[in-house]
Order: C-alpha cells, then sequence, then structure tokens
C-alpha cells in the first residue's frame, strides 16, 4: 500500500526576500511567510494523517503557524534539511545559483554536495511505504526535498534539476 506525500516548501522567510541562500542556517519567516503558512494550514488541514518537517527554523515556524492547533501531529526531522552549503550557509543567492552545478557532486566547502542532501532525504522517504502504509503525510522542506522527490518518485535526473528555476506553489504530489 502506498503513501500519498504532498510537498510544501517552508514559506518566505527574511533571507528570501533579502536574496539570502540560508542553508543549514535557520532562518525565520517574514509577514509575507506567516501568512503563507496560515493559509497552508486552511488548505491542508483536512485528511493528513501526519505532518513531517526539516528541523530548520523556517520549516518549523511554517509547520507550528499552520498545524500547531490542528490536532494534526506533526515530526520534525533532520533529513529534510536544505543542501549544506558549509562554510557558505547564507551566502547571497545569486552566488549560490552559480555554484549550483558545480555543486552537483562537489561538495560546499565543509557542507555536502546536492547529491548527498538528495541521499539523505531519500532514505526518509523510503521509509515512509512501511511506517505510513495508506496514509496522506505532508513534508515541509527545501529545495532539496523537492528533487529527492522528484528524483526517487519520478526518476527525474538531479542534472535535469540543477537548472531548473525554482517556483513556488501550492504543494506537489506523490505517491511512494
Amino acid at each position: 500500500m502506498s503513501v500519498q506525500v504532498i510537498f510544501e516548501t517552508h514559506s518566505t522567510s527574511v533571507d528570501n526576500e533579502a536574496g539570502i541562500a540560508t542553508g543549514w542556517l535557520g532562518g525565520e519567516l517574514s509577514a509575507t511567510g506567516r501568512e503563507q503558512a496560515r493559509a497552508l494550514g486552511e488548505r491542508r488541514r483536512t485528511g493528513v494523517d501526519l505532518v513531517i518537517a526539516s528541523d530548520l527554523n523556517r520549516a518549523v515556524e511554517t509547520a507550528r503557524i499552520a498545524f500547531g492547533h490542528s490536532g494534526i501531529p506533526v515530526r520534525l526531522d533532520w533529513r529534510l534539511r536544505e543542501c549544506n552549503y558549509g562554510t557558505l550557509n547564507g551566502m547571497p543567492r545569486n552566488r549560490l545559483d552559480a555554484e549550483r552545478r558545480r555543486r552537483l557532486d562537489e561538495p560546499f566547502p565543509e557542507g555536502e554536495s546536492w547529491r548527498q542532501a538528495v541521499g539523505r532525504v531519500a532514505g526518509l522517504l523510503r521509509e515512509l511505504p512501511d511506517d505510513h502504509a495508506g496514509q496522506r503525510l505532508v513534508l515541509i522542506g527545501h529545495v532539496a526535498t523537492r528533487w529527492a522527490l522528484d528524483h526517487v518518485v519520478d526518476g527525474t535526473q538531479l542534472e535535469d534539476l540543477v537548472d531548473e528555476p525554482f517556483a513556488w506553489r501550492e504543494g506537489w504530489g506523490y505517491n511512494l
């Protein structure tokens, strides 16, 4: 039996608005992000068995605002974190864009590669069908989370994802 997964990115952070690539830094939601999180809760409160969120503050804050009083259990999992940019956590977004393809297999200084980050998330994804068969889950994460879902579920090569521009939307659906 499969698991239905709805992936939602963390809501807009102060760093997103400032053009900063936060990486493994916690970050905090902006006023726009807090409103997006409230809307997420309104749109996803029905028919969800569990929310699993990255343990980075911007994802935790998104989950807390969206689901904190819903009665839906929220679990944090570090494996849903963004790619670790190492010494470049907090770099300008345009630098991340310039580094992205090179860092597909070459780790960021004192960090990880995109392929390593996707592999970390994929480890969690492999556990979900056994642990949550027949359930509907919301995952709140980052670019690495979506890439892992696209790679594991749809078979999309990371080489194709690395140059794809990110466009926010109200969730992506997957069956594991």
